[in-house]
């Protein structure tokens, strides 16, 4: 079962994991996913996850676990939402699973989990200090995992991403509202928005703009495909998910300059408190504990991925 499975990051998993022959069946409640989204080839339950216990059954090997509410600046202003939808939806969710004995899960976590780090480059050691109900409600999702591997055997894996970008085929970025800095910038190159703000240009960085760690869906989706076969019974496995390279918001800008032919104004606006001038994901454990490493980590490779998309689903 993939939960989520009609949103951004669930879709393409799913497609995934239907190439390489498995069974799937979405659980999505549509609040943000779109059934457009769902594979071909996948079984859809329009429901929630509140509602796992109506929906699983012991016929499944494994849970995929994306539903949740992800809008850092709506958990600011509606941090129930965060704690009802994340957490208390995760719960019922681990609670079905022991109900019918499903024992395999990997979970959709976050590099919010650390908050503001000091260090550029990120470990699984590094300290977990999220600023936002979103970050807190994913950690706190991490610890009732650990919590289940312990009390009841079962083998599970916890991906924190970084920054997610790109498309695979039909299944792309379609967030509403849209916070992720590449499709912003693709909405000015298409004409849905006059310009793309830069939020401080002063940081100790090369070109005085943030660096973030960009890491394209596909490779993503590969990562939970090996961590189902990585997961071990009563064990909670974290994993960082990065390429572990950096790149900085003036150079995503320009290389969609180069990538759509557009000119791309920019708007320099104050720092937004919170951003660490770099953040960048280690994924060794990830390369030695699930044999995973990045394929396509060219920036351009990303760009242009979203761009096709983007363009294509506009027309």
């Amino acid at each position: 079962m993939v939960t989520g499975g009609a949103g951004y990051v669930g879709s393409v998993v799913a497609a995934h994991l239907l190439e390489a022959g498995h069974e799937v069946t979405v659980l999505d409640d549509l609040s943000t996913g779109f059934r457009e989204g769902v594979p071909a080839g996948a079984a859809f339950i329009e429901g929630r996850i509140q509602d796992a216990e109506r929906y699983l059954d012991p016929s499944y090997d494994a849970v995929l676990h994306f539903a949740a509410s992800s809008q850092v600046g709506e958990s600011v202003a509606n941090p129930g939402k965060y704690w009802e939808n994340n957490v208390g939806g995760t719960l019922a969710l681990l609670a079905a699973m022991r109900s019918h004995g499903v024992r395999k899960l990997v979970f959709s976590s976050t590099a919010a989990t650390y908050g503001e780090p000091t260090e550029g480059l990120l470990t699984e050691d590094s300290v977990t200090k999220p600023t936002n109900p979103y970050g807190a409600s994913k950690l706190a999702v991490d610890h009732m995992i650990a919590g289940e591997c312990a009390a009841h055997g079962v083998a599970a894996v916890s991906l924190r991403y970084f920054n997610v970008a790109g498309a695979y085929g039909e299944f792309g970025e379609r967030h509403d509202p849209e916070t992720h800095l590449i499709p912003l910038v693709l909405q000015v190159a298409l004409g849905e928005r006059e310009s793309i703000s830069v939020f401080g240009e002063d940081y100790p960085t090369p070109d005085g703009t943030c660096v973030r760690d960009y890491i394209h869906v596909a490779d993503l989706a590969e990562a939970h495909l090996a961590a189902l076969e990585a997961a071990t019974a009563g064990e909670h496995l974290i994993c960082n998910l990065g390429n572990g390279n950096g790149f900085s918001v003036r150079e995503v800008v320009e290389t969609v300059r180069k990538v759509t032919g557009a000119e791309i104004p920019e708007v320099v606006a104050p720092r937004r408190a919170g951003d660490p001038a770099v953040l960048v994901a280690s994924a060794r454990t990830a390369h030695e504990r699930l044999g995973w490493t990045p394929a396509r980590s060219d920036l351009t490779g990303i760009i242009t991925d979203a761009w096709n998309f983007t363009r294509k689903h506009r027309s």
